[in-house]
């Protein structure tokens, strides 16, 4: 078993290292296997020696991207190392066609992985094999970590954050939070890469496409600083989508996700919730009094923070920078392309929700086709 760096507590170290000797998601990448190809097995003793732990978080750095740096001792500090790496403009940093840098985030409760169902670990495996075989950095954020990154990123959020009143808000909240500081990539931690983030984006993905009805044509030449995919994609004539359960005929997922850091979209989701969490406080005298956390609770998670907020802040920005007919997105009428909206890639329906069933298909394509790019087993964030 290779050794770890020495900068980080020790008490950490056997804690991960016992991990790492008994679970299989850690001896794909710690250990020589005949599974793994052989360049993917000389990078996995590194691998083990540039992953670090404290109490609350566990991360990667690529060597090269440490190798003229000091090594990071904390989240925080991993963190700022690759907002410093991806500042230099590298193209080899970043998802191509796009100033999206490659990072992965993705968020947990905790980090005792032998308590994870075996399809977690497995997903995780996934995404761990494309972030050494692309040297992508990758953070897995715990609850106390996200605190740890909020305090520190966004100190005058921590009201706001602190006050929701379910976990999977406050990791709603934390995933936008996280790329706009930072940027990268997000995926829920059920969520399977079919392919590697560094492929994600091709040049079919970013050529001139027409509005069918309004024959509006949306050639931008700005490189792809946001990326979302489509979950729901239904003609708004037909309350399809009412009878689905969503508010929107084109709806956006956030179980994956990419952006480059300091997104005006991003910044538009944070305005819209902290005016309504505002709001709230205003209305109650504060949002710790027993009247807003009696509201806050009364709240669809879903609207307040998760797909809808974020359909809802694209659908806001993207009408405001470019003019965009919401419903223009939908891939109905062309076989499910993706269209590029000013620096916005929308990707139709297959990519991030590939394989559904015969009810409330949309245009969801097998997870075979080849621009399905994230299956997602639907467990949680």
């Amino acid at each position: 078993m290779p050794t770890f760096a020495s900068t980080a507590p020790k008490d950490s170290f056997i804690n991960v290292l016992n991990l790492r000797s008994s679970l299989s998601i850690w001896k794909n990448f710690c250990q020589p296997s005949e599974n793994i190809p052989n360049e993917l097995s000389r990078v996995s003793v590194k691998i083990c020696r540039t992953v670090f732990t404290s109490e609350v978080v566990v991360w990667y750095m690529p060597p090269s991207w440490v190798q003229r740096n000091p090594q990071p001792r904390t989240i925080i500090e991993a963190a700022q190392l690759a907002i410093q790496v991806t500042d230099i403009g590298e193209v080899r940093h970043f998802m191509p066609h796009s100033q999206i840098p490659l990072i992965v985030h993705q968020t947990w409760s905790h980090r005792q992985i032998d308590t994870w169902p075996d399809d977690l670990r497995q997903s995780v495996e996934k995404w761990l094999q494309f972030v050494v075989e692309d040297e992508m950095a990758y953070f897995l954020w715990e609850d106390e970590g996200m605190v740890e990154f909020i305090d520190h990123f966004e100190p005058q959020a921590h009201d706001y954050y602190s006050s929701l009143p379910l976990m999977v808000e406050k990791t709603d909240y934390f995933r936008i939070t996280v790329a706009t500081c930072v940027g990268g990539i997000y995926g829920d931690l059920d969520t399977v890469p079919l392919k590697p983030p560094a492929q994600w984006i091709t040049s079919q993905d970013v050529r001139p496409w027409t509005d069918l009805e309004t024959r509006s044509v949306y050639n931008s030449m700005k490189p792809v600083r946001a990326l979302f995919g489509i979950e729901a994609d239904c003609l708004p004539t037909d309350h399809t989508c009412w009878r689905m359960g969503y508010p929107y005929s084109i709806q956006l997922t956030q179980w994956s996700f990419a952006s480059a850091r300091d997104h005006p979209l991003l910044h538009q989701y944070i305005e819209n919730l902290a005016h309504q969490l505002q709001k709230i406080a205003n209305h109650h005298g504060g949002l710790q009094t027993s009247a807003a956390r009696t509201e806050l609770q009364a709240l669809d998670p879903l609207t307040l923070t998760g797909p809808e907020a974020v359909t809802r802040a694209a659908q806001e920005w993207l009408n405001t920078s470019a003019g965009l007919r919401w419903n223009a997105l939908t891939g109905l009428h062309d076989g499910g392309k993706a269209k590029l909206v000013d620096d916005v890639l929308i990707l139709p329906i297959t990519s991030f929700s590939p394989g559904r069933g015969k009810y409330g298909n949309m245009g969801s394509k097998p997870i075979t086709d080849p621009t399905a790019l994230v299956h997602h087993h639907g467990q949680g964030s």
